[in-house]
């Protein structure tokens, strides 16, 4: 279908600066970011309470934001991990989709500010990840939430770190992961999918931006085929929990994510399968632009989650 009006309103802000991210550190993208304008308009979905805490990683520690929905709890529990390619986002970009995933799925949601790329390279993310994931389940009770049922999600970045946290949580018989909920995912970083060549440049998520991305994360070249920074490659996903991929139509990850829902079905795990049509990368950070494509992402991980 194209793009919608928005999503070429949002392009047309996105590319309106003098250069592009991948032309610039890391440090000025997340001081351009950090600086920016709260938007308004934006509707703050109700929740009961919000509360920012530090957990101990190794060689520090890291913000969790947790928010509680209304009611009675105990809740289950919803660990969500942002996207910024592992090297930009934070709590904030992620603030309006996790207060409506706590409002929608009646879950407590701990949302995981894990240490960034290229100061913190793989694995450091990846460790900070499953580190706020064992703590979630193992101070279950003083957030009033039910640390035997735990769905771990994410966008772009925080959904490959979402389905690592799967696999690193079933190889060490860690946390109980009931489901996972991966939003326009990344889950292969080799860049050559036909995906990458349709939506190259000109839609947010440019093929050398994705790079870039991939350059400050990873060490070296074996990097890129550690099942931990590209779970695509991970040889038998059949002890995986039951997931909910959400696509954007217009993204270069598209493919892989398709990838990602066929490899697991055919391992017989279940797996639900939305492309938001006409949208583009990044519309789950973007509230303000896109709230009608986050509330149905919200509305069709709730309703994922009532089934399982």
């Amino acid at each position: 279908m194209g793009l919608t009006n928005n999503a070429k309103a949002y392009l047309e802000g996105f590319y309106s600066g003098p250069k592009r991210i991948q032309e610039l550190e890391p440090e000025v993208v997340r001081a351009a970011l950090g600086g920016a304008p709260v938007p308004e308009g934006i509707e703050i979905p109700p929740v009961s309470k919000v509360e920012d805490c530090l957990i101990p990683v190794e060689g520090g520690e890291i913000a969790v934001r947790i928010y509680t929905p209304e009611g009675e709890g105990p809740f289950p529990l919803f660990v969500y991990y942002h996207g910024g390619g592992w090297v930009i986002g934070n709590l904030e970009t992620s603030d309006a989709g996790c207060r409506l995933l706590a409002e929608k799925t009646g879950r407590v949601v701990v949302s995981v500010d894990y240490r960034l790329a290229p100061e913190y390279k793989f694995p450091i993310p990846v460790e900070d990840s499953y580190t706020a994931l064992c703590w979630a389940r193992d101070n279950a009770v003083s957030i009033n939430a039910n640390g035997e049922d735990i769905v771990v999600g994410g966008d772009s970045a925080g959904g490959n770190l979402s389905t690592v946290m799967a696999i690193i949580s079933q190889e060490k018989s860690g946390p109980n992961i009931t489901a996972q909920a991966l939003i326009y995912p990344v889950t292969n970083l080799d860049f050559t999918t036909s995906s990458y060549e349709k939506f190259q440049d000109g839609y947010g998520l440019d093929k050398d931006l994705m790079i870039w991305f991939g350059e400050y994360y990873v060490n070296n070249e074996d990097d890129y085929k550690n099942v931990y920074v590209s779970p695509l490659l991970h040889n038998n996903v059949s002890a995986l929990p039951p997931a909910i991929i959400v696509a954007a139509e217009n993204d270069v990850l598209l493919d892989e994510g398709a990838q990602y829902r066929d490899k697991l079905r055919e391992a017989g795990v279940r797996v639900d399968y939305t492309i938001v049509p006409g949208s583009v990368h990044g519309y789950f950070s973007n509230m303000v632009i896109f709230a009608h494509e986050t509330k149905a992402t919200v509305d069709e991980i709730a309703k994922f989650l009532k089934s399982i």
